[in-house]
């Protein structure tokens, strides 16, 4: 795998995936053009998790409708500003979705299959908790 990024102006910088997406990055202390390299991080860890919840219950048979994931991070107060804990909150929505099944895909993610959370994990606290919403 492989990636470039590169200078756009001011603190904004251009990311160039290997597979030809681009993604936008700003450093700058305001972030007016696009999330913080910080920001994608945590992004990231959601976006992978997410996927592996959704597969997981999709597998399951569940009837999910909606998974939103709220990722928070505590930061260091000093430089380098590294992420020193991040909590991953699932809010799965869907009918009859089962409690059981959601708490199985949450920790398989966590445990074995989501490779940016479990890298992170390598170097800091990363908790995982859910809550299922009942569809109208």
């Amino acid at each position: 795998m492989k990636a470039t990024v590169k200078w756009v102006d001011n603190m904004t910088f251009l990311g160039r995936s290997e597979s030809g997406h681009n993604v936008i990055f700003d450093a700058g202390d305001d972030n007016t053009a696009a999330p913080s390299p910080m920001e994608m991080v945590l992004m990231s860890a959601g976006c992978c998790s997410s996927v592996d919840v959704v597969s997981i219950l999709k597998k399951a048979r569940q009837k999910v409708s909606d998974c939103e994931v709220t990722v928070t991070g505590e930061r260091a107060d000093t430089v380098p500003k590294v992420f020193t804990k991040i909590h991953l909150h699932f809010d799965v929505t869907g009918v009859n979705v089962s409690e059981k099944h959601v708490a199985r895909a949450v920790n398989l993610s966590a445990d074995k299959y989501c490779s940016v959370a479990l890298m992170l994990a390598k170097g800091l606290e990363v908790t995982h908790d859910f809550s299922v919403i009942e569809a109208p």
